[in-house]
C-alpha cells in the first residue's frame, strides 16, 4: 500500500514539474517576442483571419467610460474559430510597458487572465498606446486577425 502512494505521489510530482517547466518556457518566448517588438507580420509566420474585436471595461475607477492606467479590460471577440485568443500590447513613447494574453472562450485554463489591468511593473503611471489582436492556432500556424487600438489615459 505504501509503495503505490509513493508511486502515485511521485507521478504527481513529475507532471507538476512538467507543467511549470512549460509554464517558464513559455514565459521566457514571449518575453523575448516581446522584447523583439512588432513590426511587420506578429508572430511566427501566420495568415490573416478576419474577426472582430471590441474592448469592454471591466472596472472603470473614475467612472468616465474610457481607459485609464489601473483599470481593467477584456474584450468581446468573434472569429473563425472556437478558441480565440487576444493578445495586448501597451507603448509609452515606443517602448513596450504592457504584454499580456488570453484565451476568450469557454474552456479556457486560465479565465482570471481574460481580465487585464492597465499596469505593470514597466507601467508605473501614465497614458499609453494599445493594440489589441485576435490570434488563434490552426497546425502549428499562427493565424492574426482583426485588432483594435485605443489609448489609455493617465
Amino acid at each position: 500500500m505504501r509503495i503505490g502512494s509513493v508511486l502515485k505521489h511521485s507521478g504527481q510530482a513529475v507532471l507538476e514539474g512538467a507543467l511549470i517547466a512549460t509554464l517558464v518556457v513559455g514565459l521566457m518566448a514571449g518575453t523575448a517576442f516581446a522584447a523583439k517588438g512588432g513590426g511587420g507580420k506578429p508572430g511566427g509566420g501566420g495568415t490573416t483571419g478576419g474577426g472582430t474585436i471590441a474592448f469592454r471595461m471591466v472596472t472603470d475607477a473614475n467612472a468616465n467610460g474610457s481607459p485609464n492606467w489601473g483599470d481593467t479590460v477584456t474584450f468581446d471577440v468573434t472569429a473563425a474559430t472556437t478558441r480565440p485568443h487576444v493578445r495586448l500590447q501597451c507603448s509609452q513613447g515606443g517602448a513596450l510597458v504592457y504584454s499580456a494574453q488570453a484565451g476568450m472562450y469557454e474552456g479556457y485554463l486560465w479565465p482570471w487572465l481574460e481580465d487585464m489591468t492597465l499596469s505593470s511593473s514597466s507601467w508605473t503611471a501614465g497614458a499609453a498606446d494599445c493594440k489589441a489582436q485576435i490570434y488563434y492556432f490552426s497546425g502549428s500556424k499562427t493565424v492574426w486577425g482583426a485588432s483594435v487600438t485605443f489609448n489609455v489615459d493617465a
